[in-house]
């Protein structure tokens, strides 16, 4: 095995929160030369649901050519991060990078990634390695999979080209990522994406009055970059990935119930790589009309099936996704959200977008707290049902 993390080169990763991206520079095929590159490992963030911190503790980042090796093959190349960074996901949202490390390597294609965590080992609250801190509450243990030991994985081609320098956007999802069971503790069953941010680009915005706003970038209602509103109401959602194949993406503005206004949807947003698309500014911001809203829980069955769940909309003949959560894994039991109502009663408001500000939005009126309720358990099954919040909250069950 090689072993790089006593090069020369100074150790650098980046860390944010609640997403892990994954990012190549270089471009286009291998270099197989024997020449060198440098790999530049960041995190970056997206919002969880319910929790004041979200902290992991990073131990090493592990790079393979193969997308199959297994954790004891050989071939790797590790990153060591010396000391172990405990990192607060939910403290880098709004492209906000913390650098962990950096480090030379073979130049060549790679594969695969694994992210490493430390383990919890017993002790008080702060000695722990993993853990989460629910909304006015206290620090309580995050339990990690054995997986975790072994690494996270993450397949996504990257290409290491000599003499150039490669970044890696790790996006760890914190949101959908820590499962609450029934017993009161927490697990961690991680959602991990990668994302090359040679090809990448952000959109920035202001909601006005909507300070924590949760902010979708979403291709075809999934998810492929969120955050949360500043205190101003301003975010930026980066990286985000452009290709041949992916180009614009609907920006889906949830202000939450603390902020009692509806949904607001921007569609067919470009991504300019190396650039950044506006949707409001302070000058323009995006004003939403006024909304209460309700809350959605039940049971999916089996709990085995250690269901993610969305709240998925249908808005002016497009499908968005508005909440996510992930059931218990010994009961599963769900709510979005864990400390508030997340779906607003109102009517969405909804635009395309233009380069004059502010864009123009109208309500669906038909939309308004109408919603399908979707479980994808860990095999890949799908299971919906439609709710409607408009008069109460909805206890919905579902099985497989």
């Amino acid at each position: 095995m090689l072993n790089l993390s006593h090069s020369s080169t100074p150790l650098r990763i980046l860390a944010l929160s609640g997403a892990l991206a994954l990012a190549a520079c270089g471009g286009g095929g291998g270099d197989d030369s024997g020449g060198q590159g440098t790999l530049k490992v960041s995190m970056t963030d997206a919002p969880a649901c319910g929790y004041d911190n979200v902290f992991v503790t990073v131990n090493k980042v592990r790079v393979h050519r193969s997308a199959n090796a297994e954790p004891g093959a050989g071939g790797w190349v590790d990153i060591d991060v010396v000391p172990a960074r405990k990192i607060d996901l939910l403290s880098l949202t709004n492209g906000v990078l913390t650098t962990l490390g950096q480090t030379v390597l073979p130049a060549g294609d790679y594969q695969q990634v694994r992210l490493v965590l430390d383990a919890n080992r017993g002790g008080g609250a702060g000695a722990l390695a993993n853990s989460v801190v629910p909304t006015g509450g206290t620090e309580q243990s995050l339990d990690t999979p054995s997986a975790v030991q072994s690494g996270i994985k993450i397949n996504r081609p990257f290409t290491v080209a000599s003499g150039t320098l490669t970044d890696l956007v790790l996006d760890f999802d914190a949101c959908k990522s820590v499962v609450t069971r029934g017993n009161g503790t927490y697990g961690l069953k991680p959602v991990v994406t990668a994302i090359p941010t040679v090809v990448s680009g952000a959109v920035t915005g202001v909601v006005a009055s909507s300070p924590g706003a949760r902010v979708h970038a979403e291709r075809n209602g999934v998810v492929v970059k969120a955050t949360v509103a500043d205190a101003n109401g301003h975010f930026t959602l980066s990286p985000i990935e452009q290709s041949s194949t992916a180009g614009a993406v609907d920006v889906v503005v949830v202000p939450g119930a603390a902020n009692a206004r509806a949904t607001g949807i921007v569609r067919g947003v470009p991504v300019v790589a190396g650039g950044s698309t506006a949707i409001s500014n302070s000058a323009s911001p995006m004003t939403l009309p006024a909304s209460t809203y309700r809350r959605v829980s039940g049971t999916v069955t089996p709990a085995s099936a250690e269901a993610t769940l969305r709240a998925l909309q249908l808005v002016n003949g497009g499908t968005f996704e508005i909440a996510a959560t992930a059931a218990a894994t010994d009961t599963g039991a769900y709510s979005l959200y864990l400390t508030e109502p997340a779906l607003p009663v109102a009517a969405p408001v909804i635009g395309n977008y233009q380069a004059a500000l502010p864009i123009p939005l109208q309500p669906d009126g038909a939309a308004g707290g109408k919603y399908s309720v979707q479980a994808t358990s860990n095999s890949g099954a799908v299971v919906s049902q439609q709710v409607d919040v408009n008069t109460a909250d909805v206890i919905q069950n579902l099985s497989f």
